[in-house]
């Protein structure tokens, strides 16, 4: 794999140079955003509690977009107070080879399931919650878009760079100070991701007043643990659709995936540990998960209020391992644009879920029978510039 790795990487470097002199052209764009949360929870006590409410500071970012000679970079780096961490989110080198065909080399978004992303919310879809929904990895991707197919092929080497977890002074790719979720060393498990592949193709059907996006996905890859120095295999699948019609869009999706991991002392397990921002946690290795989302997209004119985005998103996670209990997620809300301060208002509610509690971390591993509906009211602020 390594030579497979070098190879690639030096197609990309030998791409004659008259092809980047094509154009004398050059831009560099710099934004980012700053964003709050509001929370108030109902979580397994079974009350609510004014004095247990917060008013945090989410994140702030910062990103960068230059291109040159038809050179371009794409850079986000994140800050999150509240975890004590912050990260890279992506950072690719890209180029148009036409209109058709596009290569990135980086931290680059996975080409899996609904892209951008397969939720409306701030909280995602449950996909994202086991490192399949807007992951992000290092690797080299190819995109080739025609005028109603789009396919999508990645070699990733490894997880994106980590930041520092809970404000730890340890950097690197096994680190949970990181946006999406990966498979991260913790306890007995010094497990690590590598060597994976990603096709994805979608088809777009056009309909009055909209269009339909039929797609499938597919994932294969490696875990390595490195006491025993060995690799074992891991896939994830995916069906999905994104509809447009009018106003009203819907996203639905079918995922499932398995890994064979084993610990440090070479037995196989059922769970393994996943981790973003700070602590990891447990995630069965079968797992099948239904998501469907709806929204509605209202325009309107109160002052600098432009548009009402209304969303119900639901995921149910079918953990196919005896004795290990299914999870859900649902959230309902509202996305209001104003200028550019986008505020989600958001009722999240899930059963098994590890945010979704007071025991963080807990619900995807094995999970409690007849697990509560735990509830957090969150109001995500964000101005993007």
């Amino acid at each position: 794999m390594k030579k497979l790795t070098l190879f690639i990487t030096s197609i990309f470097m030998l791409i004659p140079a008259y092809l980047f002199a094509q154009d004398d052209e050059s831009s560099l764009s710099i934004g980012g955003a700053v964003r709050y949360n509001v929370i108030l929870t109902d979580y397994e006590d079974g009350s609510i509690d004014n004095n247990d409410g917060q008013f945090t500071w989410d994140t702030w970012r910062i990103n960068v977009n230059a291109e040159k000679n038809g050179v371009k970079l794409n850079f986000e780096y994140r800050f999150y107070p509240t975890f004590n961490t912050h990260f890279v989110k992506q950072g690719w080198l890209g180029y148009d080879f036409d209109e058709k065909n596009n290569i990135q080399i980086g931290v680059t978004q996975v080409p899996f399931g609904n892209l951008q992303y397969n939720s409306h919310n701030w909280w995602f879809q449950g996909p994202y919650y086991v490192g399949l929904e807007d992951d992000h990895d290092m690797g080299i991707k190819y995109t080739h878009t025609a005028e109603k197919w789009d396919v999508m092929a990645a070699y990733f080497f490894q997880p994106e760079p980590a930041g520092p977890a809970g404000g730890s002074a340890s950097f690197g790719f096994g680190g949970s100070g990181r946006y999406s979720y990966d498979i991260v060393p913790a306890g007995n498990q010094t497990n690590y991701e590598r060597n994976q592949l990603n096709l994805r193709t979608t088809r777009t059907f056009e309909i009055t007043e909209g269009n339909i996006q039929l797609g499938v996905s597919g994932q294969i890859g490696q875990i390595w643990n490195q006491v025993q120095d060995e690799t074992s295999g891991r896939y994830a699948i995916a069906a999905h659709t994104d509809i447009n019609y009018g106003n009203w869009n819907f996203k639905g999706q079918f995922t499932n995936f398995g890994m064979d991991a084993i610990d440090d002392s070479g037995q196989s397990i059922d769970a393994v540990q996943m981790g973003a921002y700070g602590s990891p946690y447990a995630v069965a290795t079968e797992m099948s998960m239904y998501s469907a989302g709806l929204s509605y997209s209202h325009d309107v004119d109160w002052g600098p209020i432009t548009n009402l985005n209304f969303y119900n998103d639901y995921t149910y996670f079918q953990k196919n391992i005896d004795g290990y209990n299914d999870a859900h997620q649902n959230v309902i809300g509202f996305l209001l644009s104003a200028g550019n301060v986008y505020t989600y208002f958001d009722i999240a509610r899930g059963s098994n879920h590890p945010w979704l509690t007071e025991n963080f971390g807990q619900g995807l591993g094995q999970g409690v029978n007849d697990a509560r509906w735990n509830t957090r009211f969150n109001i995500n602020i964000g101005y993007y510039f």
